[in-house]
């Protein structure tokens, strides 16, 4: 099993890699995905929230009211910490899970938007970092998500710097390109990827 980690800045294209490399077979471990579904109504992840911040959190129909909570815990370091003690555990377990799960030669790629933030990089077995330059990501955020180019600039500074990126980075795919001249950068890069997946060595050996 080939262990790796997939991360970019924002507007960089890491979900369009992300899904390339899932059609081509890689078993896909979505950070976010998960964090919300083990809040889901039901789950003891959601109760855990409930009984720290309270039922205001929810909505009418139940369901976690993400800005009411985000509203909480952004503007008070020791409330996000709360959160985060109660969410973080319960998607570090699902993505072994998942990962356990991955028969012993797959390629499991951890979609994880804060790797290099959080100095993760040493968690995986390659770390492949999708690199676009600043004036392409704003363009994608102001023209395909609809924001304000300040608020574009806003959600980029508040990440990792684009050197912090690549400096964690085993393989970059270089994403400054349309669509279309993505995907065989990504083909190739998988290339890469099930060959050392092969050559890997089985849990236990």
């Amino acid at each position: 099993m080939l262990k790796v980690g997939l991360t970019g800045g924002i507007g960089a294209g890491k979900s369009e890699v992300s899904r390339l490399l899932a059609s081509y077979g890689a078993v896909i471990v979505d950070s976010d995905r998960i964090a919300r579904e083990v809040v889901e109504p039901g789950t003891p992840g959601l109760a855990a929230v409930v009984a720290e911040f309270g039922p205001g959190v929810l909505t009418a129909d139940g369901t976690l009211d993400r800005p009411k909570l985000g509203a909480i815990v952004f503007a008070d370091e020791t409330r996000l910490a709360a959160l985060n003690a109660i969410v973080h555990p319960l998607v570090r377990a699902r993505a072994e899970a998942l990962e356990s799960a991955a028969p012993a030669d797959a390629v499991v790629v951890h979609d994880v938007p804060l790797l290099a933030e959080n100095g993760l990089a040493p968690l995986y077995d390659v770390v492949v970092v999708i690199d676009a330059s600043p004036e392409t990501r704003l363009d994608r955020l102001v023209r395909l998500r609809g924001m304000t180019p300040s608020e574009a600039r806003a959600r980029m500074a508040a990440q990792a710097t684009r050197e912090a990126r690549l400096a964690v980075a085993d393989v970059v795919i270089d994403n400054d390109v349309p669509l279309a001249e993505l995907e065989p950068r990504v083909r190739t890069v998988w290339e890469d990827l099930r060959e050392r997946a092969a050559g890997s060595p089985t849990e236990g050996e």
